[in-house]
């Protein structure tokens, strides 16, 4: 199959080298790249699938200036929501693409780990199984891919989970030991599910792939870029003295804007991703802490 990966970053330049294993591979992004099979945008939107990475909070006006639907098949695997609307990225999508042709990855996958074809296991979410099956065939040997028809269950799990792995950086960074980052890391779990029941997710996609063993993996390694937004933090750090250390997009800050934003408007209870909000707006780790324990 021919297929085109939009977004060159690590994540999307990843997944073109495991799913070229079967497949033709082309990638674009922004910017030229000297790398193998990279073409113009042009090419890379005229194949018949498409694997968009493009940061969750560029993805509305990427599409807006440059996406025509055309019948591709379109894999999203950015995982976010979109601080400045609170808009889930099916709903961004919803206006280019029919959900029959749109399918949502998630699960535990460090692009780093990925490139070196090392083991994991993900999820295809569509509402259209054909097309979920469809995708999952075109992973590599090293690459278990499963299916589910839960697309807002992968869309919460995805983002929320990296809330709550800047809350774990922060746990790390502040040497709280082993039992607090446990019981924040399962709490975190219950936090999230419970905000995506209450938008229609199914419970048990957040004791799977997309839910536990994505938030286990991301909330555990300095590997996450979002754990060491969290580390960062703990150190007392701006916003913008991590994001020029980490020198890439970290997801989790959006999200946490994002879920501010819905919680006030619907009084949702999210102590945990409140916490992260009000670390990113300056308040002190350490009173932050004692917040959630009183809590």
């Amino acid at each position: 199959m021919l297929i085109g990966v939009i977004g060159a970053g690590k994540w999307g330049s990843a997944l073109a080298f495991a799913f070229s294993e079967k497949n033709n591979v082309v990638i674009t992004s922004r910017t030229p790249r000297d790398i193998s099979n990279f073409v113009s945008l042009e090419k890379a939107l005229a194949c018949e699938y498409l694997i968009i990475a493009i940061p969750a909070q560029q993805i509305s006006s990427w599409l807006e200036k440059n996406f025509t639907f055309k019948g591709q098949k379109v894999l999203v695997v950015s995982k976010g929501i979109e601080a400045s609307t609170g808009r889930f990225l099916n709903e961004i999508y919803a206006k280019y693409v029919p959900d029959e042709n749109i399918a949502f990855l998630s699960g535990p996958s460090f692009a780093v780990e990925v490139q070196q074809s090392l083991p994991t296991a993900l999820v295809v979410n569509s509402t259209n199984d054909k097309l979920s099956k469809e995708f999952a065939s075109l992973f590599p040997s090293f690459i278990k891919a499963y299916t589910s028809n839960d697309v807002i269950g992968a869309e919460v799990s995805g983002a929320y989970k990296n809330v709550i792995a800047i809350a774990a950086g922060i746990c790390e960074g502040l040497k709280l030991g082993n039992n607090a980052a446990a019981a924040l890391i399962s709490r975190g779990l219950v936090e999230m599910q419970r905000f995506g029941v209450s938008y229609g997710a199914k419970e048990e996609t957040f004791t799977g792939l997309g839910g536990a063993g994505d938030l286990f993996l991301t909330a555990s390694s300095t590997m996450s870029r979002n754990f060491r937004v969290g580390l960062g933090l703990s150190k007392g750090q701006t916003q913008e003295q991590i994001l020029h250390d980490l020198g890439e997009v970290a997801e989790g800050i959006g999200t946490a804007y994002a879920l501010h934003e819905i919680s006030s408007k619907k009084d949702l209870y999210l102590p945990i991703a409140r916490e992260v909000y009000e670390m990113l707006e300056g308040k002190n780790p350490q009173e932050s802490l004692k917040d959630l324990l009183s809590r």
